[in-house]
């Protein structure tokens, strides 16, 4: 028998008991495995058999020797096994396939050897002979399809008469990549690379990491209706399995698109569903609030953010919008309250309005107990990861079109890691990923930093993009940025904001859009016909 030794090296793929996969458990050189499928993972035993995956050095290799036979089970003729020197034979008392590596000189370097469960040994020197079957053909040419096991290598062979250069990966889907950048330079020498792996998940990634290896438009996939290209020879289904690999696709990576393929996708009639904001000049620029964008309000202190966005939840849900409603720096009850106030016209959130209960009952069904609207109630935590599965929750769960957040800060605010320019800009990314994934509408509300001139913004200082508190992510991120500006000291215009639209990605509308006047009898921001300067 051929001394063994043992390392933790993959070398080959083999059966899982637990999920049933027959080629996706990793086997090691010192007896452990790992499923690629159900990600099991079995420690080595204590006595190492012959059953575990092992490996010898090249000094003390010594073939195992068998007979060229067709392989009737599998289709396979004798042709076919006598082009590869593929053999059967016997080992320790167990009949036994043998798949023979050959170096450039066409010697025996190293040998897969396969038993009747599907188990493997794998002995002998690979780095001589990285792919199966790159002693048969030329380097270079004008194709070569590589597929996941010697079987599969036989199988395609056998439907192109022997005639097309195949070779096979030596340690399954799990080592493929690396198996491809050893060979890296003979497969370059073709002009066309048809990777045919398995079917399954496993293989198919396997397939797209080894296709990137190589030079653009050089690597194509090949897509099979059976598991893999021994099944199709098993099946009668060679022309089928021919014309896998003729109808392969040139790999491209995830993403990348041609514009020859969007004859469709640009002639389709794209329903783009929107609702709009409660004021005609904001609707005149941005055409609405659209699902699948983040909308950014924002303003210095106390001049009105989350009224305006108070305002908004309540005209969407006034058309009939189902909206989440995440409010971190007030409770819940005051944010409900809010929003009847809104549905009253009267500010009974300030607790000096008296209302009948009947009235007030009437209020409360028609806003926010209607069963549209869903809030959040935090109790103080802003933790970035447990807000983000709120969100994801009000849209897939609960059917939430839009979600507002107020405000951004304070969801960064209490994070650690110092950096908050870093922090906002991979929060933003986290939320716009979220957005686009849902395909909700987000309306969020940012801070802006304090300016360094005398006069701030309590004071009527213009709002732009640059004054967006904490990173610029704020303003690349968002499809509509909404600045609101109000001077607190101004005796006859204290009450009146105007509303300038900072960035619109939709019309690329900006500047002054209206001016909103703030009622203290109704505790309604209304929309100001004729433009007040101030």
């Amino acid at each position: 028998m051929t001394s063994i030794e043992q390392v933790g090296e993959y070398v080959c793929k083999g059966e899982c008991e637990k999920c049933g996969s027959s080629d996706a458990n990793a086997l090691y050189s010192d007896g452990h495995t790992y499923c690629f499928s159900c990600e099991t993972y079995t420690p080595p035993e204590q006595d190492v058999e012959m059953k575990e995956i092992v490996k010898t050095q090249n000094t003390n290799f010594n073939p195992v020797s068998g007979e060229v036979v067709a392989l009737p089970k599998r289709k396979i003729n004798e042709a076919t096994v006598k082009h590869w020197g593929y053999q059967c034979g016997e080992m320790n008392g167990k009949p036994v396939h043998i798949a023979n590596y050959f170096n450039r000189h066409r010697q025996v370097v190293a040998q897969k050897i396969r038993f009747p469960n599907k188990e493997f040994l794998a002995i002998g020197d690979f780095k001589q002979s990285p792919l199966y079957g790159m002693h048969l053909w030329r380097d270079g040419g004008k194709m070569v399809t590589v597929v996941e096991g010697e079987l599969d290598a036989l199988s395609v062979s056998q439907c192109f008469q022997n005639k097309w250069a195949v070779v096979s990966v030596r340690s399954g889907a799990a080592g493929a990549k690396k198996d491809i950048k050893r060979a890296i330079d003979w497969l370059e020498q073709f002009e066309t690379v048809v990777f045919m792996f398995d079917q399954d998940e496993v293989g198919q990634r396997a397939a797209r990491e080894c296709s990137s290896l190589l030079s653009p438009s050089k690597a194509k996939i090949a897509h099979l209706p059976l598991k893999d290209a021994s099944e199709m020879l098993q099946e009668g289904r060679s022309k089928e399995l021919i014309d896998a690999v003729w109808d392969a696709k040139v790999h491209r990576p995830d993403g990348i698109i041609s514009g020859a393929e969007l004859w469709e996708t640009i002639t389709s009639n794209e329903n783009v569903e929107s609702a709009p904001y409660p004021y005609d000049g904001i609707n005149d620029k941005t055409h609405g609030i659209r699902k699948g964008e983040i909308v950014t309000i924002c303003a210095g202190s106390g001049i009105g953010k989350s009224q305006l966005v108070r305002e908004i939840a309540h005209h969407l849900l006034k058309q009939e919008q189902t909206i989440g409603y995440i409010a971190l720096e007030e409770s819940v009850r005051r944010t409900a309250l809010g929003l009847i106030s809104l549905e009253l016209n009267k500010p009974v959130h300030l607790g000096n309005h008296e209302v009948s209960d009947n009235d007030l009952w009437e209020a409360f069904n028609n806003s926010v107990g209607n069963g549209r609207v869903y809030f959040y109630d935090h109790f103080g935590s802003s933790d970035e990861d447990n807000l983000l599965s709120r969100i994801r929750y009000f849209g897939v769960a609960l059917g939430c079109k839009y979600i507002i957040l107020d405000h951004l800060s304070i969801v960064v605010s209490g994070l650690e890691g110092g950096d908050e320019r870093r922090i906002i800009d991979n929060t933003m990314t986290k939320i716009r990923t979220l957005v686009e994934e849902l395909g909700i509408g987000m309306i969020l509300v940012s801070h802006l930093k304090r300016p360094n001139s005398d006069k701030g913004h309590e004071d009527g200082l213009k709002t732009s993009l640059a004054q967006l508190r904490g990173s610029a992510g704020i303003g690349q991120l968002s499809d509509i940025v909404i600045g609101l500006e109000r001077n607190q000291q101004a005796k006859e215009t204290s009450d009146l904001s105007t509303v300038r639209i900072l960035k619109n990605r939709w019309t690329g509308e900006t500047g002054i859009c209206c001016q909103l006047v703030y009622s203290k009898e109704t505790g309604r921001m209304k929309e100001q016909l004729e433009e007040v300067d101030f």
